[in-house]
C-alpha cells in the first residue's frame, strides 16, 4: 500500500531531476483520511496541468444523508463543495518555480447550478488492511469489512506540479500535495469545517427550483418568474446581481400565480402560460433583460444570484439569426419555398446561410431534437426570439411589402404566418420580445409590457389596438405548419481525428471547440454557459461517433440513446478517462454542436 510518507519520500528523491521524471508518481496513495489518487502527470511545466482526485468516506466527511437524499439535493450539494474547494485552492496556492507551478484548482464556476464530474458521491473501496501474521498463519483480518465498498466524497482537481526551467522541485512538490492539499480537503470536504446554513440553504433553493420546473407544465406554464426576483446583471460579461439601484421584479396581479415549495414554502410569481406571448416595451426599459433571464431559467442558480426562482420549462431554446453557418440537409420548407435556381428547401444545405435560412434552419433543427425526442409529449417545447437578434424579413412582411412584392416572388414566409401553427400542431410555445412590430398582436396569447424594468399586462390594450388599426395583411402561412422531418447523420462526415491523434478535440472558450480540424463556432447558441458544458459536448461527440452514428439512426434516435446513457450512468459513459471538468448539457446544445460541423452530411430518413 502506498502512502503519504511513501509519496513524501518519492518527492524528495526526485527533486532537481528532469520534469518527466514526474510521472513516476502516477498511482494511489492512502492518506490519514482519504486517498489520493493521480491519474496523469504533465509534460512539462507549462502544459496542462496534472490531474488528481481525492476519496473521501461519507462518515469521515460527515454530511447529513437529508443533504443528498435526492438528486436535486445532491446536485446543489456537490457544486458546493465545488465551490469552497475552489475558494480554498485559491487562498491555499501559491506560485512554486515555473509555468503553472504551484497552482491548485478545480473548474471554473458560473452563477448556474450544474451537475458537474468535478465533485461526485461514488461507490469507493477502502484498500484491504494488512492481515495479521504469526508465524506463516494469516489469524485475522485487521478489519473484516475493510473491503466492502462504502459512499464517499470524490474531488477532481488539477494540480500545476512545481519545476525550476525543467527540473523537479522536488521538496515544494512534497509540500503541496502531502500538506497543502489534506488542509485543503480539511477545510472543504468535512462538513463540521463548513458553513451548515449555507449548505442548506443551496440544497433546499434548488429542491424547490427543481419543484417549481415539475410544476410548470401541470400549471400549462413555460415560465415563472418570481417576485423580489433581480434580473439585471453587473454587465455583459459578469453575470453576478446588479447591486446598485436596482428594481427588483414583481409580477402583474393578473399574471400572479402562486406555488408552495417544500422548502420555501408560498412563493408568489408572474406566470407565463403556454401559448404565443410577446414581451414589449420602449428600449432599455427591460424586455431583454427579462428574456435573458427566461433563457436561463432552464438552470438553477445559487443563492443570491437573484434569478433563484426565475424558473422555464427545460426544453425552452433561444432562437436566432446565424448569418454564415453551415447548414445539411435541412428542411425548411415551412418557412422557405422557390428559391431562385430551383434550389431544394426540403433538404436544405448551404455553407453560408443567409439571415433568414440560418433562422428558419435554427428552428426546424430544434424541433427536430426536442419535438421528436423520445419524452416530448411530456416535455412541451418553447422557443425563445428577441427581435434584436432576428432576421427582419424572416419575422414580419407587412401589408405595404406585401402589395409591392408578389407572394409567389417571395420564397420566405414570414414567422408571423407560422407561430400559431406551431403551438396548433406541435403544442410548441412561443416567448417573443419586440419593440417594433405591432402586427404580432393578432397571434398574441398574451403581452406583457416591461416598463422600467416591471411588468406590466398589455394584453387586453394590445387586442383593442388590434381591432382598432388593422394590419390589412394577408395570412401566407397555409392551414398548417408543415413537417420536422428528422434526418440520418452520415458517420464518414464527421472525423474527430487530427494528424497523429485518433481522437483529437480541444474548447478553446465558451463559443468554440475542435472538433478534428474542424472549428465549431456555437456562439449563437446561448444557453451553453460553461467551458464544461462545451467539453462534455465534445466528448459526447466522439461517443456519438464510436458507438451510436450508423448511417442507419436518425440524430433524435442518437440523442436519445447518449442522454438515457448519461442519465444511466453519469458523464464519465462519455469520456475515455476520469475526467473533472465536464458538466451537463441538454441534447439540444449536443444538436446544435453537431449540426454546426461544416463537414456534416446527413440523409432523409
Amino acid at each position: 500500500m502506498n502512502t503519504k510518507a511513501n509519496l513524501r519520500q518519492l518527492l524528495f528523491d526526485l527533486d532537481n531531476r528532469s520534469y518527466k521524471s514526474y510521472k513516476d508518481i502516477v498511482g494511489t496513495y492512502e492518506f490519514p483520511n482519504f486517498t489520493l489518487i493521480i491519474d496523469y502527470v504533465q509534460g512539462d511545466p507549462f502544459a496542462a496541468p496534472s490531474k488528481f482526485r481525492v476519496q473521501i468516506p461519507l462518515k469521515i466527511a460527515g454530511f447529513p444523508p437529508e443533504l443528498y437524499r435526492t438528486h436535486s439535493r445532491e446536485i446543489a450539494l456537490r457544486d458546493y463543495l465545488i465551490r469552497e474547494f475552489d475558494q480554498n485552492a485559491i487562498e491555499i496556492s501559491s506560485h512554486r518555480g515555473t509555468g503553472k507551478s504551484g497552482r491548485i484548482g478545480v473548474t471554473k464556476m458560473g452563477q448556474e447550478i450544474l451537475e458537474r464530474t468535478a465533485a461526485s458521491l461514488i461507490n469507493i473501496t477502502p484498500p484491504s488492511p494488512k492481515p495479521v501474521i504469526s508465524g506463516n498463519q494469516v489469524l485475522q483480518r485487521a478489519h473484516p469489512t475493510a473491503s466492502t465498498s462504502e459512499k464517499g466524497v470524490e474531488m477532481r482537481f488539477f494540480v500545476g506540479l512545481p519545476a525550476r526551467g525543467r527540473n523537479i522541485l522536488g521538496r515544494q512538490a512534497a509540500m503541496m500535495i502531502c500538506d497543502d492539499i489534506p488542509t485543503l480537503v480539511d477545510r472543504s470536504l468535512i462538513y463540521q469545517n463548513l458553513d451548515a446554513e449555507a449548505i442548506k440553504r443551496q440544497v433546499e433553493t434548488a429542491e424547490d427550483a427543481d419543484y417549481l420546473r415539475e410544476q410548470l407544465t401541470e400549471k400549462t406554464l413555460v415560465a415563472f418568474v418570481a417576485n423580489g426576483s433581480i434580473l439585471p446583471r453587473q454587465s455583459g460579461v459578469d453575470s453576478r446581481p446588479l447591486t446598485e439601484n436596482v428594481i427588483s421584479f414583481q409580477s402583474p396581479k393578473s399574471l400572479e400565480v402562486e406555488f408552495n415549495c417544500p422548502n420555501q414554502g408560498l412563493i408568489k410569481g408572474m406566470g407565463i402560460p403556454q401559448g404565443i406571448t410577446l414581451i414589449v416595451g420602449g428600449g432599455y426599459h427591460g424586455k431583454s433583460t427579462l428574456l435573458k433571464a427566461i433563457e436561463l431559467g432552464v438552470y438553477n442558480h445559487i443563492p443570491g444570484d437573484g434569478r433563484e426562482f426565475v424558473i422555464t420549462n427545460s426544453a425552452a431554446v433561444k432562437i436566432r439569426a446565424e448569418d454564415g453557418r453551415s447548414v445539411a440537409g435541412v428542411d425548411i420548407s415551412a418557412f422557405i419555398n422557390q428559391l431562385p435556381q430551383g434550389r431544394s428547401t426540403t433538404e436544405f444545405s448551404t455553407e453560408n446561410a443567409s439571415g433568414s435560412t440560418s433562422q428558419a434552419a435554427n428552428i426546424m433543427e430544434a424541433l427536430e431534437a426536442l419535438v421528436l425526442a423520445e419524452n416530448s409529449p411530456s416535455i412541451p417545447a418553447v422557443l425563445l426570439v428577441d427581435e434584436d437578434t432576428a432576421a427582419t424579413n424572416f419575422m414580419i412582411r407587412d401589408r405595404r411589402m406585401q402589395a409591392l412584392i408578389a407572394k409567389d416572388q417571395e420564397p420566405i414566409t414570414p414567422f408571423i404566418d407560422k407561430v400559431r401553427q406551431l403551438y396548433t400542431d406541435y403544442s410548441v410555445s412561443t416567448i417573443l420580445v419586440t419593440g417594433g412590430s405591432g402586427d404580432y398582436f393578432d397571434v398574441a396569447d398574451q403581452v406583457i409590457g416591461m416598463e422600467n424594468f416591471q411588468a406590466l399586462e398589455l394584453t387586453e390594450k394590445a387586442k383593442e389596438i388590434a381591432d382598432q388599426y388593422s394590419t390589412g395583411r394577408s395570412l401566407e402561412g397555409g392551414e398548417n405548419f408543415g413537417v420536422i422531418r428528422p434526418r440520418i447523420p452520415l458517420a464518414e462526415s464527421l472525423d474527430p481525428s487530427r494528424g497523429r491523434w485518433d481522437v483529437r478535440v480541444k474548447v478553446r472558450d465558451v463559443d468554440e471547440v475542435l472538433f478534428g480540424s474542424e472549428d465549431i463556432d456555437v456562439s449563437a447558441v446561448e444557453q451553453i454557459v460553461s467551458q464544461d458544458q462545451l467539453r462534455a459536448i465534445a466528448s459526447a461527440m466522439v461517443y456519438a461517433k464510436q458507438q451510436y452514428i450508423d448511417g442507419e439512426k436518425t440524430l433524435p434516435q442518437i440523442l436519445d440513446k447518449i442522454m438515457n446513457d448519461i442519465a444511466a450512468k453519469g458523464l464519465d459513459i462519455i469520456a475515455p478517462f476520469p475526467q473533472g471538468d465536464l458538466a451537463i448539457f441538454r441534447r439540444f446544445e449536443l444538436a446544435a454542436a453537431i449540426n454546426r460541423i461544416r463537414t456534416l452530411e446527413v440523409k432523409q430518413s
